[in-house]
């Protein structure tokens, strides 16, 4: 290794090379996708990823706990000028970052990247604040934090989009998860056109290498719903079949390459650089999959992401850090060689004419997937859920979520239809309109809902002490809501309007205290929840796979 703690001047120097002089991130340009392909908006040019994972002490598929704090990549214009001189060493011309803290100012990391050429795809989950694989909902607490971000970088022309999800899908039996991904793929690109946010910001899926990806590809990209655009516009691929000196065929890349050669939207390697079996250690990649990539690869493929900056635990790294200084290790020289050398051929988006079309949807069946493509869950609307809590006579009073579970089942088991309007069952297709409020507000419903059908209303709405009766308000522009989504909660929900994410967003990123489960604030998902769901499918009448 070598190391070098005052090379920020070089930033602009490589920029310079590049052949731009230094830019700010409102006159960079857009990259936007178009068909298989991702382009420059100002002169056509094809646009390939040469990209680096850069998050800071995180594990993307670690933990679910909204305790877990992370580190902002980039929130610290110190560190980002520390690192942008390196990056700019391996060929860097995207990053992607997995969270970020919407509450924090990123404009001088954002420019910094910007005047080197450096664009940004996000992940828009946190720690806790994420679609969960084994319990999956999209509701109020996921949709405020994933609009926040939006709103956060919604203004930095270097963002070319956002993943709604990375790797939820990692088991046979998750694949009912996939349908709450692609809801939420749906709401947040609404929620870009609806605040005329730039049109270019894209939204798509990371997955992994796992058996189900083919019905995952086509599932996310296929059309199913008229009027809403619930597909993806980019596809990322998280690959690690290529280890050590591996080869296109040992590798499956050929087969990767046959099956996305008709796929409608960009498809790259959001995550690549496997460490297994590597002569020298897990430090000594040769990345001789670069040349493949940027190679034959290239008709369908549009570059990759090389996993990862820091080196960590988990053996992942390009680099070591300590304070200011920076030591590359060996893979990052090989990766800075391999990129050296590709030369992948170059579209003009004038010459482009895109031919491929959306797939058809996967059919539920069998052991291999278990989520309807129509309908999805419904439009997620905060302003629906705090109205129908403000109407009811009977409220939840408690915020202590290991008691809701004991009451969702006693409810739900009294009577199948009072839970009908939180249910959320993605092999049949059947929601609920109250299945997107959060897990408090979900039980206010049910609880509401015995009360109402009890013949002993004195002792109906208490619940140990959790619920309380209240008088019913309905404020202005409440009560369309309201009808719409019906007295059993089988109605539809209307889309929301107006900023969702910023005004409520909180976070859990290094320094900032947790969300809280104060509506419209991020709800810590546990227990209670996934009894919920599990009662609402059981009451759906469909068991879940048994995979």
């Amino acid at each position: 290794m070598w190391t070098s703690s005052a090379l920020p001047s070089l930033a602009v120097g490589l920029a310079a090379l590049s052949g731009t002089l230094a830019q700010s991130y409102n006159d960079i340009p857009e990259i936007k996708a178009v068909g298989q392909h991702f382009f420059y908006s100002n002169n056509g040019s094809q646009f390939y990823l040469k990209g680096v994972a850069y998050q800071e002490n995180y594990n993307p598929n670690g933990t679910n706990n909204a305790n877990t704090q992370y580190t902002d990549p980039l929130a610290d214009a110190s560190k980002c000028s520390r690192d942008i001189p390196f990056m700019k060493q391996i060929f860097t011309n995207v990053i992607r970052v997995y969270a970020i803290d919407p509450t924090q100012n990123h404009d001088e990391c954002m420019e910094q990247l910007a005047s080197n050429d450096i664009y940004v795809i996000a992940d828009l989950g946190e720690p806790g604040t994420s679609i969960d694989s084994n319990n999956p909902s999209w509701d109020v607490g996921l949709y405020t934090r994933y609009t926040a971000v939006v709103d956060n970088l919604s203004k930095y022309k270097n963002v070319i989009g956002f993943f709604a999800g990375n790797e939820v899908v990692s088991a046979q039996n998750q694949t009912a998860a996939a349908a709450f991904v692609k809801a939420a793929v749906r709401d947040t690109k609404a929620y870009i056109k609806q605040m005329n946010y730039r049109q270019t910001l894209g939204v798509g899926y990371a997955t992994a290498d796992v058996p189900s990806r083919n019905e995952l590809a086509h599932y996310f990209a296929c059309e199913p719903e008229n009027g809403a655009s619930t597909s993806i516009d980019f596809w990322g691929y998280n690959v690690y079949s290529w280890c050590g000196d591996s080869n296109y065929e040992t590798s499956s890349y050929g087969e990767r390459v046959d099956f996305f050669q008709d796929y409608p939207v960009p498809v790259f390697f959001a995550e690549y650089g496997c460490i297994d079996g590597v002569v020298g250690g897990p430090t000594h990649r040769p990345f001789t999959e670069v040349a493949v990539l940027y190679g034959n690869m290239s008709s369908v493929f549009s570059g990759g992401i090389a996993y990862e900056w820091f080196y960590s635990e988990n053996q992942y790294g390009l680099v070591q850090i300590d304070g200011n200084s920076v030591s590359p290790y060996p893979d990052f020289t090989s990766l800075s060689s391999q990129l050296a050398r590709v030369t992948p051929s170059i579209t003009q988006s004038s010459a482009y004419r895109p031919s491929n079309t959306a797939p058809a949807c996967p059919s539920v069946g069998g052991t291999t997937w278990a989520a309807v493509a129509s309908p999805l869950p419904p439009a997620v609307n905060p302003q629906l859920c705090s109205c129908e809590v403000a109407n009811l006579q009977c409220n939840v009073d408690s915020d202590d979520e290991d008691s809701y579970a004991d009451v969702f089942n006693y409810i739900c088991g009294a009577n199948q239809d009072y839970c009908d309007g939180i249910a959320h069952n993605a092999t049949t297709g059947d929601y609920g309109a109250l299945g997107g409020c959060s897990p408090k507000q979900q039980l206010a419903w049910v609880a509401n809902q015995y009360y109402m059908g009890s013949s002993d209303k004195a002792s109906a709405c208490d619940f140990n002490g959790l619920a309380k009766t209240q008088s019913p308000t309905t404020s202005a522009g409440c009560e369309a809501l309201i009808s719409a989504a019906g007295t059993d909660g089988r109605g539809t929900v209307p889309s929301p309007t107006g900023q969702q994410g910023t005004a409520a967003a909180s976070s859990s990123s290094k320094g900032a205290a947790a969300g809280t489960m104060s509506a419209p604030g991020f709800f810590n998902y546990g227990s209670a929840f996934f009894a919920a769901y599990v009662i609402t499918a059981l009451v759906s009448g469909v068991g879940m796979f048994v995979l």
